[in-house]
């Protein structure tokens, strides 16, 4: 089995798996426990977030939205975004293209 598809913490309430990749789409999924943080940052690729449990604040270019299980959201690239988890959460992230970042982590 390949590093990607296997679970890694990424802070103490945050933990994400990649998913082996496509061509030019990619998914990410992300568990966070109640008050999780996803730092802020930026990074030129789309991204769409869809929540698969729980209730998350988001904060893209400093305007705040609130998503719930089964609602999603649209990042375009080189917007600056965090989020934070009113509960207990799970994301399904979706980027195109490769998030080449994140996959060189695994290389």
């Amino acid at each position: 089995m390949s590093e990607l598809d296997t679970w890694e913490q990424v802070n103490e309430k945050v933990m994400r798996k990649i998913h082996e990749p496509g061509e030019a789409l990619m998914a990410m999924e992300v568990r966070f426990a109640q008050g999780g943080v996803g730092a802020e940052h930026s990074h030129p690729h789309e991204q769409l977030t869809y929540c698969l449990e729980g209730k998350l604040e988001f904060t893209l270019n400093g305007k705040k939205r609130v998503i719930s299980a089964g609602e999603s959201l649209v990042i375009p690239g080189g917007t600056v975004h965090d989020a934070l988890a009113l509960e207990k959460s799970r994301l399904l992230d979706i980027f195109t293209p490769l998030r080449e970042d994140l996959l060189k982590k695994h290389d």
